[in-house]
């Protein structure tokens, strides 16, 4: 894709599965990245040449200015800023005051937080910003309250970041995937991809579980010359998820005649 050789993405979360191919994707692409994670071992594991790791909690301002700091040091500019990190916490309706706050803080506001600190770089070079939405912003899931809101609040900010940010040449984007090969999809299975794909089928029209590789690609295009007319939009990422709805992909009407 075009108008990536050359340019800085820092990736907060980059050390999950799916930061990870995003990282991966954007180095063959031929831009440098920067991951930030609170998980230093994982995110060691990926430096390499032209990928570089900052420990950053994004609950933490100071870490997120040294995040902004360290990105431009290393590597001399920003263009990207891929917004993967996030909090899993949710007790649904039993949450407490603190563990919202927690919620909000990661999903949503550290990431304004970096777009601020970053936003001088961003100007100045046209860049761009993709966040992380997801099918969960969308429908309602049972005891889950925390990460749904969080997220339908992150697609709201993607539109008022889009629209603000434009006059400086900052595009703002969102992709929301489905249900992916991810961090706690590995953990809740204990690593059984079979058991996923089979338990996500009947969710999705494609009738398996996304692979990070494919999110990837969603958030390259987004950041691409490809996509330099595309702001304030939202790609789902879901394997049609949203498409199905509630009838799900088997006819109904035959049951009735049963």
């Amino acid at each position: 894709m075009r108008g990536l050789d050359g340019k800085v993405a820092i990736i907060p979360g980059g050390a999950t599965k799916i930061g990870a191919a995003i990282v991966a994707a954007f180095r063959e692409a031929g831009t440098r990245v920067m991951v930030a994670d609170i998980n230093e071992e994982a995110g060691r594991a990926l430096e390499a040449d032209g990928v570089a790791f900052q420990p950053t909690n994004l609950r933490d301002d100071d870490d997120i200015t040294a995040l902004v700091k360290a990105a431009k040091d290393r590597f001399g500019r920003i263009d990207f800023l891929v917004n993967v990190a996030c909090s899993y916490l949710d007790n649904g309706v039993e949450s407490t005051r603190a563990e919202w706050l927690e919620s909000l803080d990661v999903n949503v506001v550290g990431s304004v937080m970096l777009m601020q600190a970053a936003r001088e770089e961003l100007a100045k070079n046209k860049g761009a910003i993709v966040n992380f939405g997801s099918i969960s912003s969308r429908v309602a899931q049972t005891g889950r309250w925390l990460y749904p809101v969080s997220k339908a609040a992150i697609l709201q900010l993607t539109r008022n970041q889009a629209m603000d940010l434009a006059p400086e040449g900052i595009r703002v984007n969102a992709v929301s995937p489905g249900w992916t090969w991810s961090n706690i999809m590995d953990e809740l299975t204990g690593g059984d991809r079979a058991k996923t794909d089979g338990v996500a089928a009947p969710f999705h029209l494609l009738g398996r579980t996304g692979n990070p590789e494919e999110v990837a690609s969603a958030v390259l295009f987004l950041c691409s010359d490809e996509a330099s007319f595309i702001t304030g939009t939202d790609i789902r990422v879901d394997g049609g998820y949203t498409a199905m709805g509630p009838e799900q992909a088997v006819p109904a009407i035959p049951k009735l005649m049963e």
